[in-house]
């Protein structure tokens, strides 16, 4: 963290409209209530306060969506996003760029389908525009590691394996060469890890192509306390206490927070440097106690000689962009639309070729 950022940080208190603090005040609270100390949690209770949007095939502020199972026996399965004709001629081209999206939460919490990440994904799909892919991946603890990547990995290789013809409902105009890996928070961390899987396969994936990471606020951790951590270990949604209870039932049972799946940059990093990782757009916020880690992420990324780049809010906090109401959400949204447009017409071989 520069000096500049923790002086302002410091100077600062965090300023949020009334609407934005009750919203926060209630997830921090319903996590606290339902984080029990033997590391297991009240699943039946917590549905009923976690609000679910349903799919629509009629088009909503231009955007219509269904659910594709891709393995009942585990529950995978994800929310397709498509906007409609009209939304889509905003676009010079006839086919868009696809964003397989990971949804935060903690890896315990939430899912596509939740009312915040049925509306942001479909915020994506309308402004970028492109299709969007929300990924229903398990839950820890029911689920630990690697169950979150192995389903995030298994949703690639089935776009990877199924012709337009056998995946009926993903439309025409749905470039698979054209693919983003997307995620806030948690989800952020498992796009990375998807993303290493994904390059360390390399040509196995024929018609899947990668060419862009947005990651948004990751989720990331260590055994030895940042400045950011020990400084902000009050904040809410991701407090000291909460995400070391979340990585406590997350990882193999025995394992430090210096394991590859949560220091990523750190002892036990994965060697990427011989690796076609794609570029990345890393976003931090100034009141996010996660901020450090995140920006040690970013220079991990450099010094491994990958494309990045980062962006930051000093005012915000973390998970700001799933409020609409903060116009930082809309200014986050129109740099990840002008990311995903930055490299569609980077990776393509024709000039009409997903131009947004």
């Amino acid at each position: 963290m520069s000096a500049n950022n923790k002086q302002y940080s410091d100077s600062h208190a965090l300023v949020l409209p009334w609407k934005t603090r009750i919203s926060v005040s209630a997830v921090s609270a319903v996590t606290d209530a339902f984080l029990r100390s033997d590391g297991t949690i009240n699943r039946r209770i917590l549905s009923l306060l976690d609000v679910k949007a349903r799919p629509n095939p009629n088009p909503v502020k231009g955007v219509k969506s269904s659910d594709i199972t891709v393995d009942a026996s585990r529950n995978l399965w994800f929310r397709l996003f498509v906007p409609t004709a009209d939304t889509a001629s905003t676009s010079t081209s006839t086919y868009l760029p696809v964003v397989i999206f990971f949804h935060g939460g903690g890896f315990t919490f939430l899912s596509p389908s939740s009312f915040a990440y049925d509306a942001v994904c479909r915020r994506f799909a309308r402004t970028l525009p492109a299709v969007v892919i929300s990924v229903n991946y398990r839950l820890s603890p029911e689920h630990r590691y690697p169950s979150q990547y192995d389903d995030g990995f298994d949703v690639i290789q089935y776009l990877n394996h199924r012709s337009s013809s056998e995946l009926k409902q993903l439309p025409d105009f749905a470039d698979l060469s054209k693919c983003f890996l997307a995620g806030d928070s948690a989800g952020a961390n498992l796009a990375h890890h998807v993303a290493v899987r994904a390059s360390q396969e390399g040509t196995q994936l024929q018609v899947v192509k990668i060419i862009g990471l947005i990651s948004i606020q990751p989720f990331f951790g260590g055994e030895e306390r940042t400045d950011s951590e020990l400084r902000l270990r009050k904040s809410p949604i991701v407090s000291l206490e909460r995400t070391d209870w979340l990585w406590k039932v997350f990882l193999p049972p025995g394992s430090d927070k210096d394991h590859e799946a949560v220091n990523v940059s750190g002892p036990n990093a994965v060697d990427i440097s011989g690796l076609e990782y794609p570029e990345t757009v890393v976003f931090v916020a100034g009141f996010d106690p996660l901020q450090d880690r995140q920006r040690s992420y970013y220079e991990w990324l450099k010094k491994s000689g990958k494309r990045v780049r980062l962006i930051e809010y000093p005012d915000m906090m973390h998970a700001f962009y799933i409020f609409p109401e903060l116009p930082q959400s809309s200014q986050l949204i129109a740099q990840v639309k002008e990311f995903v447009s930055h490299r569609c017409k980077s990776s393509s071989t024709m000039p009409e070729d997903c131009t947004l």
